[in-house]
């Protein structure tokens, strides 16, 4: 048995979606390789580092910057000869990327896998969360996507060796035009220990300054619900939720957020729950581990003033 696991690079950084793939592809096989599509050959280096990975395969080109799904499906689809599995982590790049590779080879690929049960038995949520499902394929090649708060994430510490591959780029109908990204100084949503979220309660986008200037004094990162991001209150860059970023930090803060099951699926893993709401009976409240009832300006307030 042997996995390849697909890389995502962030401005030449590992993302923290593929260091917990390295670590899931590690169940499965002790042979692990690494395969990068990158516009900096240099990158590979940085992927090599990585414990558990065997050999690290590389395709560089200038385009590969922003590489198109169609030419990323392809490439990948004819490097899986003689490998057993893909395994991505979980997120906007895989989703794009993993289907495609799917159709290619003829085979289902299995999304947001939680556990790995054995060699080809699997546990995925359905229903935003409400049911955890065993599956099992009899596919002769099995493509993964993980969820990476499901895993730990692969450190640094390994000496992986490097192979260039030179592949054929094929032509795409689609083209980079630009990308718009969300610039903060606060952590990462998606990695950080510490979250701050806010609902629909805090009333305007004037009000959910105060969640930024909460999180400022914490140390956390931002987070909301749909119904605030729907309403204006904040960018849907910062949604948690089935729809948005799945989270499992040390402490995640809900303020003013009822609790709809779509948020609780991108949340419900985080350690310590603290919920700040007027409702007891809510649904983030049931599921709190510690619930501040009473107003929320108050509450929230009075944590600034400390």
């Amino acid at each position: 048995m042997s996995v390849l696991v697909l890389i995502e690079l962030n401005n030449g950084n590992i993302s923290a979606n593929s260091r917990a793939a390295v670590t899931a592809a590690l169940k499965l096989s002790g042979t692990v390789d690494a395969l990068v599509l990158t516009d900096n050959p240099n990158n590979s280096n940085t992927v090599a580092k990585i414990s558990g990975i065997n050999k690290v395969k590389f395709v560089a080109d200038d385009s590969f910057e922003h590489v198109s799904s169609e030419v990323a499906s392809s490439i990948i689809a004819n490097q899986m000869g003689g490998y057993n599995y893909l395994v991505s982590g979980s997120s906007t790049f895989s989703k794009n990327i993993v289907p495609r590779v799917g159709a290619i080879l003829d085979v289902q690929p299995i999304s947001d896998v939680c556990e790995i049960k054995s060699n080809n038995t699997f546990v995925r949520p359905l229903y935003a969360g409400n049911i955890m499902a065993t599956v099992e394929s009899l596919d002769s090649v099995i493509l993964l996507t993980v969820r990476s708060t499901s895993f730990d994430h692969a450190e640094d510490g390994g000496s992986a060796s490097i192979e260039e591959i030179s592949a054929e780029i094929p032509q795409s109908d689609s083209s980079f035009i630009s990308i718009q990204e969300s610039q903060s100084e606060r952590p990462d949503l998606t990695t950080a220990e510490r979250i701050i979220s806010g609902g629909r309660g805090l009333g305007s986008k004037e009000n959910f300054a105060i969640i930024e200037q909460l999180a400022d004094k914490l140390g956390a990162a931002v987070g909301a619900s749909r119904a605030a991001v729907d309403a204006g209150f904040i960018s849907n860059d910062y949604q948690v939720g089935q729809t948005g970023k799945v989270v499992a930090p040390k402490i995640y803060m809900a303020v003013g957020i009822s609790g709809a099951i779509q948020h609780l699926a991108g949340m419900k893993d985080s350690q310590v729950i603290v919920a700040i709401n007027n409702d007891p009976d809510a649904p983030m409240c049931r599921m709190a581990d510690l619930v501040w009832q009473g107003d929320l300006f108050e509450a929230v307030d009075e944590m600034l003033q400390s």
